[in-house]
């Protein structure tokens, strides 16, 4: 073999290699990793809902409201003067609400 050929196969080893080496770290094969979402919906501390992403908004009759980005904040506090929309309100109101949820019925409920 020539140089040319121990160089070709030095490489193909390491390629080798490296692929073992990645296709053991967990999460690396495609069953493994989490599913991307469209969007996620943040409920924040004391404040509004933060909604990130793909997530279509309709008003009560089916309406699509167009919120102009991807993230935007809906109001939580009801306060707010751009409704469903957060323009900051809520500080000034005092609101106070967890980013968990906080329906007793469900604190005792196993996870699913």
């Amino acid at each position: 073999m020539n140089r040319v050929g121990r160089i070709r196969e030095a490489a193909a080893r390491g390629l080798r290699h490296l692929a073992a080496v990645v296709e053991a770290r967990p999460g690396s094969r495609p069953e493994q990793r989490p599913q991307p979402s469209a969007g996620d919906i943040v409920p924040y501390t004391d404040g509004p809902l933060l909604v990130r992403g793909d997530v279509p908004l309709h008003s009560v009759d089916g309406r699509a409201i167009d919120p102009g980005r991807v993230t935007y904040a809906l109001c939580r506090c009801g306060k707010s003067g751009t409704k469903p929309f957060c323009d900051g309100t809520h500080k000034a109101a005092g609101f106070q609400a967890p980013s968990g949820r906080q329906d007793p019925r469900h604190q005792n409920r196993p996870e699913r």
